[in-house]
């Protein structure tokens, strides 16, 4: 059975990309274009990584991570961020909200396939 991740991104051309990169590893995607999409897909089917961006309107990327450890079914679904984000206090809010991992766009997908390699064993 193959692993479901979320991936969210305001940016229709990067879910593109890193949705087409996981399904070429054999990974079954949910797209979400901002935070209160990516809550209202988390149904209480099995997600075993959501890979999300920061910088989205409705509901930016940390908000997001802090709504997901409040839901049960979620809490401990590894979160990885994905974002133009490179600074200290950014990577830091998003590590005390709950985030496991943190890339910084622009992104190669092969190294994100490592990234994700690790937090979806």
């Amino acid at each position: 059975m193959s692993k479901t991740i979320l991936v969210v991104d305001d940016s229709a051309s990067v879910r593109s990309v890193v949705g087409n990169a996981l399904r070429e590893e054999g990974y079954t995607v949910i797209e979400a274009c901002d935070g209160k999409d990516a809550l209202s897909k988390l149904t209480g089917q099995k997600i075993h990584l959501v890979v999300t961006d920061v910088n989205m309107p409705n509901m930016n990327g940390i908000t997001l991570v802090k709504e997901i450890k409040k839901l049960p079914d979620y809490k401990f679904t590894p979160i990885c961020m994905l974002t133009t984000e490179s600074g200290r206090a950014a990577m830091d809010e998003g590590k005390a909200a709950g985030a496991k991992a943190w890339m910084v766009k622009p992104f190669q997908p092969p190294k994100l396939l490592q990234v994700i390699s690790k937090l979806v064993p």
